[in-house]
């Protein structure tokens, strides 16, 4: 019997308003807003901060045809997600990438990442851009690994973010053989 950690992730859209969205991005919302009191404050969030920053997400932008939410299972279970929506023709943005902790070390980080730069260049987006926290270390790790460069800041809305990454996208990396073949997913 092999080891579960060996088997491939299984990656689909997911509507950003389904039960399972919903569960993924409220512990992802815990998770970031955790580590920010944390730090900060010396205390971890309340369920209404929860509550008011789910419900201030919009969960539009990761719809079709402009964005969609991707979730990793393995054996049916859910373990983690990835958005991506589009902030110009060219330009997409990954939000919300998450691995339940149980599910951590086992590859769904980078499955997620392929996936969604796969997506986003079928959106059509030549490079996709992303901010977080300089806090969230593992994130800031995962992105570099994956390819992405730190850049000056492409948006001053959002008080907590802190460090901007873009990776332009090319057909072999988005996922598509460069002959233009069919895509051959390696999640």
């Amino acid at each position: 019997m092999r080891d579960s950690a060996a088997r491939p992730w299984t990656i689909v859209a997911e509507p950003a308003g389904s039960p399972v969205a919903r569960e993924l991005l409220r512990e992802y919302y815990t998770d970031v807003a955790d580590r920010y009191y944390l730090l900060h404050e010396g205390r971890r969030s309340t369920p209404q901060e929860i509550d008011e920053g789910v419900a201030g997400y919009p969960l539009g932008d990761l719809a079709p045809p402009r964005g969609e939410l991707l979730v990793a299972r393995r054996d049916g279970a859910p373990a983690g997600c990835a958005g991506v929506r589009l902030l110009d023709a060219g330009t997409a943005e990954l939000k919300q990438v998450f691995v339940r902790p149980g599910s951590r070390g086992r590859g769904a980080a980078g499955a997620l990442m392929r996936a969604v730069e796969a997506t986003a260049a079928r959106l059509g987006a030549e490079r996709i851009r992303l901010d977080t926290r300089l806090d969230l270390t593992e994130a800031v790790a995962l992105y570099r690994r994956h390819g992405y460069a730190e850049i000056a800041p492409y948006h001053f809305d959002d008080p907590y973010a802190e460090v901007y990454f873009e990776k332009r996208l090319t057909a072999t990396a988005a996922g598509e053989p460069p002959n233009g073949t069919a895509p051959q997913p390696t999640w």
